[in-house]
């Protein structure tokens, strides 16, 4: 039941913003969806200084959208998804430090094959504050979701 409210939510989004891809879930939507769907795979594309200095996801595959330092688009990132062991039909969400990245990341997996995509909104710090700091008003680490630092 819950699968198909969160997937229905989800879609909604997807069709209100013209994104041709599964969905787009809040990072509690996306943790209860994870939690729930036992296929289901959270792929943090963040870069890995991010990771390991802004904190990581417990058991999320991470594969960088865009290397560290040049923060240019990965090329290998369709080749490092199925050498992840994942495959186009297993629902895969992506997360960033926002959601812009996953979003790209989103759009890629979708035009390679992969059926069931989604992007985690907000992201893993979500949007900065008024005074520019993360974790303030949205986001994975906001919302009291499991995270650690490295």
């Amino acid at each position: 039941m819950i699968e198909s409210v969160l997937s229905q939510t989800a879609h909604e989004r997807a069709v209100a913003g013209g994104l041709p891809y599964s969905g787009a879930m809040t990072p509690p939507e996306a943790y209860n969806f994870l939690q729930t769907i036992e296929k289901a795979v959270l792929v943090d594309v963040r870069t890995k200084p991010e990771l390991h200095y802004v904190g990581r996801v417990p058991d999320a595959t991470e594969i960088e959208w865009m290397t560290w330092p040049d923060m240019e688009v990965n090329e290998d990132f369709i080749n490092e998804l199925k050498a992840s062991g994942l495959s186009e039909e297993d629902p895969i969400l992506f997360i960033c430090r926002s959601g812009v990245r996953s979003h790209n990341a989103a759009l890629t997996a979708h035009a390679n094959g992969f059926h069931q995509v989604y992007n985690v909104i907000e992201g893993f710090e979500g949007d900065p504050d008024a005074n520019q700091r993360r974790s303030k008003v949205n986001g994975w680490r906001y919302h009291g979701l499991p995270w650690y630092q490295s």
